[in-house]
């Protein structure tokens, strides 16, 4: 408290402990409140708006660059022509039905990572026998390659629905596994302590301490999951599928249709971002809780 006295005093105009320690919760509160903006600022700003002059440039110079003869426009078409056929598809039906397909296998198997992941990475996290045990099988399924797996996948399970599922399956649950145990690792013990102290349940400290403040960790975990299980199905269905964004890319460019292969790719592209923003907004209201924390005065 002496400390904070003699740093604080001055600036707000009192003298004394008691003084200051009255004025604390203040400064605490306006600091909380500053941070949350900055913080809202940062995410909004800084990577939204002004990164748009840049993103401008570039799809200025995708439309000139081929019209100026720098690129092939067979193989580079300009971004015009791109979009064109974009809406072609568009309006012919073709790419949303494609867009669907993929988008149902990715949430599929996405969806059944999250129900392995989390429940697997709480107890790992949690109890240290139980990571000990488990953990070098864990490592040594993650460090296999997916793809290497999907001839595997494809002999045991076809090449229907089943085997894309599992390959996206297999390509986001580690990620989110990972994350979810340095979430739990990170929650503070005094938290754990204080809700043992007042006779809570195993279910009821999972429940209500570890994994709400495992959030933000899971999520970021979630946002490389989504697009490593997006990666996942399209490789899958450039090699064996007849429908989906992966084989409207594959197909459009063995057929030399190249205005189609870069419409899908834009596809993919705005997918991405449409699903890790969102998670950015799910993230941010999860933990909306964190924005009343106590910053530090020092």
């Amino acid at each position: 408290m002496a400390y904070l006295t003699e740093k604080l005093g001055p600036a707000i105009g009192f003298r004394g402990e008691a003084a200051v320690a009255a004025k604390i919760p203040a400064i605490k509160a306006r600091g909380a409140a500053q941070e949350a903006k900055a913080r809202r600022k940062g995410t909004y700003g800084g990577t939204f708006v002004y990164g748009l002059p840049l993103l401008g440039l570039f799809f200025l110079l995708w439309e000139i660059a081929p019209r100026l003869g720098w690129l092939n426009r067979i193989f580079f078409p300009p971004l015009s022509e791109v979009l064109l056929a974009w809406w072609d598809l568009l309006a012919s039906g073709v790419l949303v039905e494609h867009i669907g397909i993929s988008l149902q296998r990715a949430a599929i198997g996405f969806a059944l990572g999250v129900l392995v992941a989390i429940p697997l990475g709480l107890l790992m996290g949690r109890y240290s026998l139980f990571e000990k045990v488990s953990d070098l099988l864990v490592q040594t399924l993650r460090n296999t390659s997916q793809f290497a797996l999907l001839p595997v996948f494809i002999l045991l399970l076809g090449i229907g629905e089943e085997s894309k599922v599992a390959i996206t399956f297999y390509s986001s649950v580690f990620f989110l596994l990972v994350n979810t145990i340095s979430g739990v690792k990170s929650v503070d013990p005094l938290l754990i302590k204080a809700a043992r102290s007042m006779g809570t349940s195993d279910f009821d400290l999972f429940r209500k301490v570890i994994l709400p403040a495992s959030i933000p960790s899971i999520v970021a975990g979630a946002r490389l999951a989504v697009k490593s299980s997006l990666f996942a199905v399209i490789g899958a269905e450039m090699l064996a599928a007849k429908s989906g964004l992966g084989f409207l890319i594959q197909n459009s460019q063995l057929m030399m249709e190249t205005a189609d292969m870069y419409a899908g790719i834009l596809t993919l592209t705005v997918i991405g971002l449409t699903v890790n923003y969102l998670l950015v907004w799910f993230e941010r209201w999860a933990t909306a809780w964190k924005g009343q924390s106590e910053p530090s005065l020092i």
